[in-house]
């Protein structure tokens, strides 16, 4: 079932449908927070506040003129970007990231090393302007369409492409001196 059915059956009070499209849309939504804000608090917040905005504006969804998917993901980004700015005029300092539970299937080692490749990609991906970053994020870690991504940002597919182009650019200079500290070989 699309997204639009749910939402239109939420709109008209069945709670199923809420949770099949949280179960769809969270973890995305989350995923997002997370890669934008670098906080895992901060992107559970937002990611609970997207949702809520997702179900009081049901009632008034109007099928088919937009995907809820960009609806979200957008309304996702101007929450980020508003704890951004505001985390940036008190003055805030963010605690280290707290590292990914360990997976059974991995050994040790390789979960330090993911762990490795993860914080040193969320540690570049931090220092990046913020418009590359979201684009970044969007495109390559969400997998979105360009289109999409623009729809999102409400900027031109080009504008996309540039930030994005310009985003893995700086990610590579970021990242070049560290290929054998974090496992990667020219092989």
């Amino acid at each position: 079932m699309s997204d639009d059915a749910l939402l239109v059956l939420f709109a008209n009070g069945d709670p199923l449908a809420a949770r099949h499209l949280a179960q769809r849309l969270g973890p995305r939504t989350y995923s997002v927070a997370f890669r934008v804000l670098g906080d895992r608090d901060e992107a559970e917040d937002v990611a609970q506040e997207a949702m809520m905005r997702l179900w009081k504006m049901a009632p008034d969804w109007v099928p088919g003129q937009a995907q809820v998917s960009t609806w979200l993901y957008r309304v996702t980004m101007n929450l980020c970007l508003d704890r951004k700015r505001r985390d940036g005029r008190s003055g805030l300092q963010r605690l280290d990231d707290v590292p990914e539970p360990l997976d059974p299937a991995r050994t040790a080692p390789e979960q330090m090393q993911e762990d490795a490749r993860a914080d040193a990609l969320q540690r570049a991906l931090q220092s990046l302007p913020d418009r590359q970053r979201q684009a970044v994020v969007l495109r390559h870690i969400e997998e979105l369409s360009n289109p999409e991504i623009a729809g999102i940002m409400d900027i031109s597919v080009e504008a996309v492409e540039s930030l994005t182009a310009r985003g893995k650019r700086a990610l590579a200079a970021a990242l070049a001196g560290r290929r054998e500290e974090l496992g990667y070989s020219d092989d």
